[in-house]
Formats: structure tokens, sequence, C-alpha cells
């Protein structure tokens, strides 16, 4: 193993409520291995599954290890760390919704009373009060317990503050680890550092000084067998309003107080932006939204259905797979300055990145040739390679007529000294052992970007608005294009 064990991390006991899912099979297991390959958790931690079959334990152990090296086919691997961290595994049959079948966890758990007790719910939001409530009816809440919830929490503010209700009334809020990925990506974090480290950035990180911001999440893969979910939630549930919001946030929040001693600051700075959000008018969502569905098409070199037939099957549906939007902050650091967010699927490529463009200059003494300047442009490729980039203009070496200039890239990276970066749920789930809840989401941002979402929500299907079809393999509706050039500007594209 890699580093001595941190003596502030003693030995915990982690449910995961859903354990043989999609998720707890292909993030969660893989992140507490390698976060027990890193020596971040403790040998005598135990972790529990909880599944709706009966399996014995050795079983389990060899599913997770089979979908192990199926997600994760590299060498980050060693026979003799899975044989003591598979020993950390065990496999509990129950029906999540019923308390009378919280017993034998009960059993297990109490062998323990004293230690930290982790719940994951990696289960669909509905199941999560009935979850908590079992819980705490079998006397399995103690004041060491905390829940860590997955998003989309609800279908809407409504839906959410009933979910949440129930959840408070068993875990305080300071218990509660409303989880998103997104806040777990090493360039993502990045931004409070490039942002609160630099006076070169700070006092340019306003709207005197930038022009725009593009947020863009674009996914290559359709819905992947998920229809009947995805159908339910749409691209602006499903990412609009907790990824693009996060990162958002991030982008516009103000200095928070510290980022050491208390985990709220970080989440106060987020819901004043949240809460400056512009709250769009009928005709403001008409024009300043674009919600497209994608059509049969050519993705990744490969012919592939439309969303209608994405399961082999034909359906109806009005449900968007694109989302683009142009948003406002409301407050005297950003008034101006227009934010524009896209996310798709079966778009032409797989990437996540924010743009912060800035103000042209006043007035350019340089003839080059007749070309214009181009604008400052700070690029954070978030994903799949994490990178920042700063676009300047330079002077082509040389002689030549008069002086002549062109944009150059500056790297902002720091090299990795281990060549594998962790992954974001490493990240999240070692901030949940320690309890440290900084990068995860308050009840109060969840409401204000719930209250912002359901605006546009509501009045797509009150004056039903359409979805603009797009074809699958290209970077959605050509209204989205026209969006931001009505503005005279343009979606960011690397050459």
């Amino acid at each position: 193993m890699a580093n001595e064990l941190p003596k502030e991390l003693p030995p915990a006991d982690i449910v995961i409520f859903g354990g043989h899912g999609d998720l707890a099979l292909r993030k969660i297991m893989p992140a507490l291995y390698y976060l027990f390959w890193h020596d971040h958790i403790d040998p005598s931690t135990r972790i529990f599954s909880t599944v709706r079959t009966k399996v014995s334990d050795e079983e389990h152990r060899s599913l997770v290890l089979e979908k192990f090296r199926e997600y994760h086919p590299d060498n980050y691997f060693s026979d003799e760390t899975w044989a003591v961290f598979s020993a950390q595994l065990f496999c509990v049959e129950m029906d999540i919704s019923d308390p009378e079948n919280y017993k034998s966890l009960a059993k297990s758990l109490n062998e323990f009373a004293d230690r930290d007790r982790i719940n994951y719910l990696s289960t669909p939001s509905s199941l999560f009060g009935d979850i908590c409530t079992a819980l705490k009816e079998t006397g399995l809440v103690t004041q060491n317990s905390r829940v860590v919830l997955e998003k989309p929490i609800g279908h809407d503010l409504k839906s959410f503050q009933e979910i949440d209700d129930l959840v408070a009334a068993v875990f305080p809020e300071s218990g509660i680890f409303r989880i998103d990925h997104y806040l777990g990506k090493d360039t993502v974090q990045n931004i409070l550092a490039l942002r609160f480290s630099n006076t070169l950035f700070m006092p340019l990180w306003d709207n005197k000084s930038i022009d725009h911001v593009q947020i863009t999440v674009a996914e290559t893969v359709g819905v992947e067998g998920r229809w009947g979910y995805y159908d339910q939630y749409g691209a602006m549930r499903d990412m609009v309003q907790n990824h693009l919001m996060q990162l958002l946030c991030l982008v516009a929040m103000e200095p928070p107080r510290s980022l050491q001693s208390d985990s709220d600051s970080v989440r106060n700075e987020k819901v004043k932006v949240l809460k400056s959000l512009r709250q769009m008018s009928k005709r403001e969502v008409s024009e300043n939204t674009v919600r497209g569905q994608y059509k049969s098409g050519v993705s990744n070199n490969k012919s592939v259905p439309g969303y209608l037939e994405d399961d082999d099957e034909l359906h109806e549906s009005d449900t968007e797979t694109f989302v683009a939007v142009k948003a406002d902050i409301d407050n005297w650091t950003w008034s101006g300055v227009p934010f524009y967010l896209r996310t798709g699927k079966r778009m032409s490529e797989r990437y996540s990145e924010i743009v912060i463009q800035f103000k042209d200059i006043p007035h350019s003494i340089f003839p080059n040739d007749g070309q214009p300047l181009e604008a400052n442009k700070l690029i954070i490729h978030i994903q799949p390679e994490e990178s920042i980039r700063l676009l300047m203009m330079n002077k082509i070496p040389g002689l030549g007529k008069g002086m002549r200039l062109r944009p150059v890239e500056l790297e902002l990276n720091v090299a990795e000294d281990d060549p594998r970066s962790p992954t974001a749920y490493e990240r999240l789930l070692l901030d949940v052992i320690k309890n440290d809840a900084t990068l995860f989401m308050r009840r109060d941002e969840v409401e204000a970007a719930w209250e912002w979402a359901d605006n546009i929500l509501e009045t797509w299907q009150e004056d039903n608005i359409k979805v603009k079809k797009y074809v699958a393999g290209t970077d959605g509706p050509s209204s989205s294009v026209a969006l931001i050039e009505r503005d005279g500007r343009s979606w960011h594209e690397d050459a």
C-alpha cells in the first residue's frame, strides 16, 4: 500500500443501499478499493451492500471483482491488496422499504455501535425517505451516522422538499451529504485555487473584464438502456439543475471566508449566486432557451437510433435530450455578463468545459494584416482530459511586414506525481469519511437550483414549447447556435 494510514480516519461501517446497482459496482466500489489502496480506509472498516436476492459474501466479492476488472482494466490492481480489501465486503439480503428486513443489518452494525456509520443511498430518490425512516425505526441512526444522497433528488422543487423532509426527520443537515460527482473532479476544484490564490485573475473576475461565460457538458452516448428513467427527467433535470448549476456557482461565487474551518463558507457563497439567477419571464424562456431531442444519425462512426427508438422500441415523447440556456446573474459583479449553458446526448464529441471569454481590447494598435485580434480566453477542460489553458495574443517570430500577432496557449497544468489520477468519487467519498461537507450541496442550495429550473420547465409545458430535432453526432439544434450568435458571439470550438 502507498502511504501510512492517517490517524484521523478510524474504522467505520459503510452501508451501500442498492449495492448491486450500476453506480455501486461501476463507481462506488472501485473508489473504495482505491481509497483502501492509498491507505485512506482502515483495514477494520466494514462495507455492507444491500441486495434484493440471497447472495453469499463470497459470491458478492466475486461479482465486485468481476465488475471492477470490467470497468477498470488498468494496471492499478494488486492481488495482495484485493485479498485484504475484499475481506471487508459483506452482503445483506433485504427489502429496503421494509423495516423488518433491517434486523440482520442491525445485528452486524451493533457489534461496533460507536463507529461512524455512512449510509450511501445508491437508489432512486423515491426510496430515500423509506430507507431513512427504516434506519431510525430500527435504531440504526446514532450521533455518528451520516447519509449520502445521489442526484437528482426529486423531480421538481416540491418533490425534492417532500423527500428531503423525510431524510431531515432522521438526520441533521450536518449529516446529509447530497453528492454531485462533478464537484469531485480535480479541475473543478482547481477553479477555486485559480480564482482565489492568484492576484493575476482576482481583479479581472467581473463584468468589467469578462465578456461572457460558456459552460458545456456534451456526451456522445444516448440513454444507454435507461430510456424509462431518463424520459421522466430529461436534460434539464438530469444535468442542468445540478451539474451545470454547480459549475456556474464555482465560476460566479465570491471568495468564501475559509476552506478549512467552516464547510458552510463555500456553500453560503454558492447559494448567493443561485438566488441571484434571474427568473425568466415566459417571453425570456422562449427566447433564451432551446430544448432538443436527437434523431438517428452517426456517432463514433456507427449508425445509432434516435431517442424515440433508443431501446429498440418505438416511443412517443417530447422529453429533451439537449438544452441550451442563456442565463443572467443579477448582482453587481456579473450584471451584463451572459452565461451560456448547454448539454446534450449524442453530440459530436464527449467533453465538458468552461470558457471564460474576456472583453476585446478597446483599441488595437496592430495592423495584423487586417485580421482581428482574438479575445483572451481561459479554457477549463474538465473531461475527458483535465486541463486549464489561457489563450493570449503573441508576436509571430521573425522578420516581416509590420508586427503580426497570433493566438498562443499557456498551459496552466500541474504535472501529476501519481500516474493514476483519483476519480471524483474517491475524493468525495474520502470527504464523507472525513465528515467534510464543503463540496456537497446544502438544502437551500438545491432548493434555489430547483426553483430556477422549475420556472423554465413549467413555461415549456404551459406554452407547449416543443423539442427541436437534431441529428445524432452533431452539436445540437441549429437554434442553439442562433441563441449565442444573435448576441454577436459563438460557441467555443478547439481548432
